[in-house]
């Protein structure tokens, strides 16, 4: 019997191990840098401290250049724009970062930051070290979404321009899951894939977040595009008419997309591209 027990917990091991290897959503630093050589990118990679986090950031483009800052979904991780980041356009006409949020890529694997409010405030190091004379431009996909409103929110005065893909914002359109709650559990946690586990984590107490976030909508400013797909089914096309509803303060351009998913950043790549040109081109009127 006790040879039984021992090869059962021996294969479970085993079977979460590979789950865990598997499902981890991210490029090591070595494909990175990999990749930014077969692309011909001058990139580099670099960490930072905040608290007890340490963040992994991925950078190329064009020093001189208004800095945009890339927000990944959950899961995922920086390496999810990183056909962006090694766009030989974008790289002459800006400072592109690609940044792990806590809990993925390179940035505490497995261990995520639940509280938008504090995953803005992790983040914010990055415009303050980078941002030059020019304007910040951030772009959040999916959950990357409510975290950069958020920092602009929190942050106006370092935030020029929010770029929305597919992001995830309206309460009402967040579905409730029922499976999550045992899985934020130390009993349970253990079983989960370490990306996994940072997506639940986040993901968990989102609704409540956003539904604080609601009459703190008007006070962004800034200048906004947001990207959709008309056939989104994680995050419904309805999301973008709740941002173009609360921006009470701005006037948001809105590019919907027929027969577009969720998966904007590997999907069209070039609406991404386009909007983010867009943007560059809106400020420089602006100023």
């Amino acid at each position: 019997m006790k040879w039984r027990l021992g090869l059962f917990a021996s294969s479970l091991i085993a079977i979460l191990l590979i789950l865990d290897s598997c499902m981890q959503f991210r490029m090591s630093k070595s494909e990175i840098d990999q990749r930014f050589s077969e692309k011909k990118t001058s990139g580099v990679q670099g960490t930072y401290k905040t608290g007890k986090r340490e963040i992994h950031y991925a950078k190329t483009g064009s020093e001189a250049g208004p800095l945009v800052l890339f927000v990944h979904g959950s899961p995922g991780s920086l390496s999810d724009f990183i056909g962006l980041l090694t766009d030989s356009i974008l790289q002459k006409k800006a400072m592109l970062i690609s940044v792990d949020r806590p809990g993925f890529g390179q940035s505490n694997f497995g261990w995520a930051e639940p509280s938008l409010e504090k995953q803005a405030a992790i983040l914010k190091p990055l415009i303050l070290e980078f941002r030059k004379e020019g304007p910040v431009i951030l772009v959040g996909h999916s959950l990357g979404g409510p975290v950069i409103a958020r920092m602009a929110i929190d942050y106006p005065e370092n935030v020029n321009g929010l770029i929305f893909v597919a992001a995830s914002v309206d309460p009402e359109l967040e579905p409730t899951r029922w499976w999550r709650a045992p899985f934020v559990t130390p009993f349970f946690r253990w079983i989960v894939p370490r990306s996994i586990r940072s997506s639940n984590d986040e993901i968990y107490p989102l609704q409540p977040q956003l539904k604080e976030m609601i009459p703190r909508w008007k006070e962004i400013r800034t200048s906004v595009i947001v990207v959709q797909g008309k056939e989104d089914s994680l995050v419904p096309a309805a999301n973008a008419e709740f941002i173009k509803t609360q921006l009470t303060a701005t006037t948001p351009k809105m590019v919907y997309q027929e027969g577009m998913d969720h998966f904007v950043p590997w999907s069209h790549p070039h609406l991404i591209r386009q909007a983010i040109i867009d943007m560059i081109e809106m400020l420089e009127v602006k100023k």
